[in-house]
């Protein structure tokens, strides 16, 4: 338990390292992003903006997920990458179809990659909410 528990927590620290540093990074380059689509693509400007975040935040959601799939191969969760990328996609989107699901040894792992999930998503959807702002 305190193995699945300290694996989890430091997974959870790195994809709040690299989720905060890839938004550092956006939005430094966010208003030359604004200005060369403002000139572009004018009056639809904004839309192309907010359609460039949004891909930019799957980006960086497409990473973490990643990182967990590869966690779960490294520990012996799951076997195949296939598997442990629809796990952790489904985990990570707390949609918990549950078809695929780790042994008892490693299951503590779900929930944490579920809370990871959550807190990135809400994390995220802000971020958005910023973007539509510095757009308008």
């Amino acid at each position: 338990m305190i193995l699945q528990l300290a694996i989890g927590t430091l997974i959870v620290v790195l994809n709040t390292v690299i989720q905060a540093q890839m938004f550092a990074a956006f939005s430094r380059r966010f208003e030359t992003v604004l200005v060369s689509l403002r000139r572009r693509f004018h009056r639809f400007a904004n839309t192309a903006a907010i359609i460039v975040g949004v891909l930019f935040v799957m980006l960086v959601i497409t990473v973490q997920v990643w990182v967990w799939a590869v966690t779960f191969l490294a520990t012996g969760a799951l076997h195949g990458m296939e598997p442990a990328l629809y796990f952790t996609l489904i985990s990570f989107t707390t949609a918990g179809v549950g078809d695929v699901v780790l042994t008892t040894e490693w299951r503590l792992l779900s929930g944490i990659t579920v809370a990871n999930g959550f807190l990135s998503f809400g994390w995220c959807t802000a971020y958005l909410v910023e973007i539509l702002r510095r757009t308008a």
